[in-house]
């Protein structure tokens, strides 16, 4: 300053050296010393207001460090730090101590801001595979990190794990439905590679990543339910095709070379819905060889029909005669044969009624067989009863003759079973009635009432033992006469005298002129046994047990109380 002092002094001294030579006036010189002193002051002036913008812009710059020190502590999540502002210290000393703290911190928000973008261009990524169509675009700049804590941090990867594990989830899905899919296409017989196309192209790239969005898994879901519905529309129809092939089949007796080739289809069908044998059971070529068949068949089944009707009519009337039931009036062989020669009939209707008729004759057999089996020994008990009775009016079976001791053992053996016929014959009266009382209808048997002919034959049986009574007392009275005639003329009647009727069986000679003519006995039948006809060996019952059924010419058949079942 002194040195400059010294300048100024020595240029003042020049200048009033110089107006002292020009012969300036005071006035001017007073004028001129203070317009320089005015150009002084203003030099100052500019001079400490360049100082004061200095000063502020250090004070700003320093505020603006600790603002952003502050803010960058606060985005990183740190806590906030004061600063120690010692006396004594300038603002460039403070600006300083702030930089060092600043520029650590700009690195560290580098740093996690890289971590931040890192994390969240997979959780995009990730939501772009999950849910393209619903992802939001991140805000720009700054905007989109206003928060770099740690915390933040631990929720993007919190989130970013989320995803991973619902995309792994999603994959491992992707990866079920797709074998599920598979299977399904190789049952019905479907280009695996092509259903999984149109869900989605990647699917079947082995180069590329696999579609897990909500749309993938939704037509992968709907292309599922889609073949299930296909499957148990296959399977339905399948069904009913081996139905009907299973039908035509029984109806027409095919023979099991024919049946060959579709066991495989049947066996399957008869597995568990979701355990199928075969994998290509419901495939379009399996329906369509089923179709064709059941076709043939029908075919066959319109030229075949007249004699399955004619075959199961005839297994009608023999179910009835076995049981000795009333055939339908309306299914007689001669009534199904005019109705075939008409062609008006539906033959499956027709048919479909022969077997109905069919199965009741077989549930009525059913209900009547503890009966029937009764009926049956009884009909043999008369039998032998007939047998013993023809057995007896033979004079010469006692002769010993070839075979005599057979007959002798076979008459006693019938003796023990005529013994037991009384037992027998009340047995079965209990068993119909009862039978008759449980079902509110007659028994019925070759269409006349059990009942009643169980009735008749303990009539005719009751007047036939009155009949041999009667014939004892008449032989009986006749030997006492014909004594007392002995006794009378004192010697035996000559032979030219005699006047004898020859008997059948033997019989001794008798007086005509003294025995009485006795009345006829109930005619026994004279013939044997006949092959295949049991029943008609029973001669007094014949009427009943052996010939058809005739109501117009049976007494018991039109009886008021013995009604006839249809």
């Amino acid at each position: 300053m002194e040195g400059e002092d010294t300048t100024c002094r020595s240029l003042l001294r020049e200048l009033q050296t110089i107006w002292e030579e020009m012969g300036e006036s005071d006035e001017e010189r007073d004028r001129m010393l203070l317009q320089l002193e005015q150009e002084c002051l203003d030099v100052y002036r500019r001079k400490v207001d360049q100082a004061n913008c200095a000063r502020a812009r250090l004070h700003q710059l320093l505020a603006d460090s600790e603002s952003e020190l502050a803010s960058l502590l606060s985005l990183l999540g740190d806590r906030p730090c004061m600063l120690e502002k010692r006396s004594g210290t300038t603002l460039r000393e403070q600006l300083l101590s702030v930089s060092p703290q600043l520029e650590c911190l700009r690195l560290r928000k580098e740093e996690r801001l890289k971590q931040f973008e890192d994390v969240q261009c997979q959780i995009q990524r990730l939501s772009r595979e999950i849910s393209p169509g619903t992802l939001q675009e991140a805000e720009n700049g700054a905007l989109c990190w206003k928060d770099l804590s740690l915390r933040k941090l631990h929720e993007y990867h919190c989130q970013l794990q989320e995803l991973q594990d619902e995309k792994s989830s999603r994959l491992h899905k992707v990866s079920e439905l797709l074998e599920v899919l598979q299977g399904y296409c190789v049952l019905l017989g479907i280009d695996y590679t092509e259903a999984v196309k149109e869900v989605h192209p990647s699917l079947c790239d082995p180069g590329q990543s696999r579609s897990i969005s909500d749309e993938t898994l939704e037509k992968l879901g709907k292309a599922i339910e889609d073949m299930e519905n296909e499957k148990s529309e296959r399977l339905q129809k399948i069904h009913n095709l081996v139905a009907l092939l299973r039908e035509l089949w029984n109806l027409m007796d095919t023979p099991f070379e024919e049946r060959q080739p579709f066991r495989n289809i049947i066996r399957n069908l008869a597995a568990p819905e979701h355990d199928l044998a075969e994998p290509t059971s419901l495939t379009l070529k399996t329906i369509a060889q089923a179709e064709k068949e059941v076709v043939r068949l029908n075919q066959l089944k319109v030229s075949r029909m007249k004699e399955l009707v004619l075959k199961k009519q005839g297994e009608l009337e023999e179910t009835c005669n076995m049981a000795h039931l009333d055939c339908d009036p309306n299914l007689t062989q001669e009534k199904v044969a005019r109705l075939l020669e008409s062609g008006i009939v539906d033959l499956s209707e027709l048919l479909a009624t022969i077997e109905s008729s069919i199965a009741e004759a077989k549930e009525e057999s059913l209900g009547r067989q503890d009966i029937m089996e009764r009926m049956e020994r009884w009909i043999s008990a008369c039998e032998e009863e007939s047998w013993l009775e023809e057995y007896n009016k033979d004079e010469s079976r006692f002769n010993a003759t070839r075979g005599a001791h057979l007959s002798l053992k076979r008459a006693e053996r019938a003796r023990v079973i005529v013994a037991k016929l009384p037992n027998l014959l009340e047995s079965l009266k209990s068993k119909t009635r009862s039978w008759e009382d449980e079902r509110g209808r007659p028994f019925l048997y070759n269409g006349i009432s059990l009942l009643a002919i169980l009735e008749e034959y303990s009539l005719l049986r009751r007047e036939k033992e009155e009949e041999k009574r009667r014939l004892r007392e008449e032989k009986r009275m006749q030997e006492q006469l014909q004594t007392e005639q002995e006794l009378l003329y004192g010697t035996k009647p000559s032979k030219k005298g005699q006047v004898g009727l020859r008997v059948s069986g033997n019989n001794a000679n008798r007086r005509l002129s003294i025995v009485p003519e006795p009345l006829p006995a109930p005619k026994a039948s004279n013939q044997g046994p006949q092959k295949g006809s049991r029943v008609k060996r029973y001669s007094p019952m014949m009427n009943y047990v052996a010939l058809p059924k005739d109501p117009e010419a049976s007494s018991i058949g039109s009886a008021p109380d013995s009604p006839v079942a249809a």
